[in-house]
């Protein structure tokens, strides 16, 4: 016995997959947007003249370093104030407070000391 199938034309089928990809692309730039805003914006001034530009997200900092780098990094475990590193746990910027720094290499030698919001 032949089952019966519900058939929509091509008509009506391209405009369903139509306004399907329609929804889909609002919630996806809509949630880009959201996720996109900014916490805050912040000036470290640190020790030997150097300063750090720091973006807060809600799930990681943008950073600009006096010395021309710029960088990107996800929040990190911390037991104590707000972190942020890399992958590898090369590069580490770590703030508390109105107060930050950054380590850097396999040694966590710190490039960027003292520093303090301007």
């Amino acid at each position: 016995m032949p089952i019966a199938t519900p058939c929509l034309s091509t008509d009506g089928l391209g405009r369903l997959v139509r306004a399907a990809a329609a929804i889909v692309a609002f919630v996806i730039v809509t949630a880009d947007a959201r996720a996109e805003e900014p916490v805050s914006k912040v000036v470290f001034g640190c020790k030997d003249d150097k300063t750090i530009d720091a973006t807060f997200y809600a799930d990681r900092v943008d950073l600009m370093l006096s010395d021309g780098r710029s960088l990107s990094l996800p929040q990190a475990m911390s037991g104590s104030g707000i972190r942020y590193a890399n992958a590898a746990e090369t590069f580490v910027f770590w703030s508390k407070g109105d107060t930050a720094f950054v380590t850097e290499g396999a040694d966590e030698a710190e490039t960027y000391s003292d520093c303090v919001t301007k």
